[in-house]
């Protein structure tokens, strides 16, 4: 297992495990790639599984100024390069959804396959992104423990119990400015419903039917619009739909994985 490694512009944190066909997990906000622990443990006895920190989260550090997202995407370039993968799936939740997207879009010859799980395509309107500059206004009033506090249960089911809202704030980034930083990410990202069309890997989209933060019909309109992708919702499950429903969310992902990645290695 490597633990890290480094790019032209810097430290990126990455974790190998297991071998086979390679499979890229970029993690949701506001965590780094431990979030993935498990999905990592059951993909491994079939795949290279690589856990990459998206800017800010985990063992890579901040950058100065630019896209961090279509960043996150060039550093997990950078690493498959470092690797020797010509090509692999994406696995992208939430933000790292953001990154998948930015990656089909800057390196399209480098993805096998394409996950997208709880997030879209779209751009923020003005409602939320006001909403974003009022989180950003509230971890610099307070500190990031009270934002944190108040925002993790929303990324569960509203059926979760305590225990797994504590599992969370175990591992959510608590330093303020890659929180910040974050949120800014998520706010000023381009929209990228018109590169949908230009994504001809196979594609699955994954989307908790519980999930509080990304609205369904974004999640079916954006599989729609890319050709022969298959969206999967997964019962009782939150915005971390791996969190909620493991099983569902492996039970929908290993057979996929399987077919696109035949002969790829």
């Amino acid at each position: 297992m490597l633990t890290s490694g480094a790019t032209s512009d810097g430290p990126v944190g990455y974790d190998v495990r297991g071998a086979g066909s390679p499979v890229v997990l970029l993690h949701p906000f506001p965590f780094d790639r431990r979030i993935w622990a498990s999905v990592s443990e059951a993909l491994s006895p079939r795949h290279r599984v690589i856990a990459v920190d998206g800017r800010g989260f985990g063992e890579t550090p901040l950058t100065d100024g630019g896209d961090a997202i279509a960043g996150g995407a060039d550093d997990v370039a950078a690493v498959l390069d470092q690797l020797d993968v010509p090509r692999a799936a994406v696995l992208g939740m939430s933000m790292g959804g953001y990154a998948a997207l930015a990656f089909a879009a800057r390196h399209p010859g480098r993805l096998a396959a394409l996950v997208l799980c709880d997030t879209r395509a779209g751009a923020d309107d003005a409602k939320l992104r006001a909403a974003r500059d009022g989180a950003i206004a509230r971890i610099r009033e307070t500190g990031s423990g009270p934002y944190l506090d108040g925002s993790l249960a929303r990324l569960l089911s509203p059926s979760a119990p305590p225990a797994r809202v504590a599992f969370l704030r175990a591992r959510a980034e608590t330093r303020a400015a890659s929180l910040i930083a974050g949120i800014e990410a998520l706010r000023d990202r381009p929209d990228r419903t018109g590169e949908l069309a230009a994504i001809r890997c196979p594609t699955l989209v994954l989307r908790g039917t519980d999930d509080q933060v990304t609205p369904a019909e974004d999640m079916q309109a954006m599989a729609s619009a890319i050709a022969g992708a298959t969206f999967v919702p997964l019962d009782r499950a939150g915005h971390l739909s791996h969190i909620d429903a493991p099983g569902a969310f492996e039970r929908a992902l290993a057979p996929f994985l399987a077919r696109a990645l035949e002969g790829v290695s």
